[in-house]
């Protein structure tokens, strides 16, 4: 009897795993891995957004730089404008409004992207020279 007992204490140590618990271990690694996945998406996601607002905000700059360049005082109204960065193009649009003092306009440079969603609105005063 004792040696009966002995060979069952010694096939439970050796049985291993159940399906249960291995099916329980899949799944644990099948959400740790899609948790990983996604939050990899989520930084190329934010890489490429990072990547597209730097480019329209050197093409709004560009546009305001050469506004305050030309050293002529704007007029009001609204104007379309196209920039190239680094191969891409970008669309985007001036808005010249008025401001309570009249020596000086307020100007917006909007960037858009290939969507025609805007990327960044970008502004400044010009005064009168």
């Amino acid at each position: 009897m004792h040696q009966r007992r002995v060979n069952d204490v010694t096939r439970r140590q050796h049985r291993g795993f159940t399906l249960i618990e291995v099916l329980v271990a899949l799944a644990i690694v099948a959400i740790t891995l899609s948790a990983g996945i996604k939050a990899a998406g989520a930084l190329t996601n934010n890489a490429q957004r990072l990547s597209d607002v730097s480019l329209a905000q050197w093409c709004a700059d560009n546009q305001l730089t050469a506004l305050k360049l030309s050293r002529q005082f704007p007029g009001v109204g609204d104007g379309d404008f196209a920039c190239q960065q680094l191969g891409r193009s970008f669309g985007g649009r001036l808005e010249i409004r008025p401001t309570p003092n009249p020596n000086f306009r307020r100007v917006d440079a909007i960037v858009f992207d290939e969507a025609n969603r805007p990327l960044l609105r970008l502004s400044t005063v010009l005064p009168r020279y």
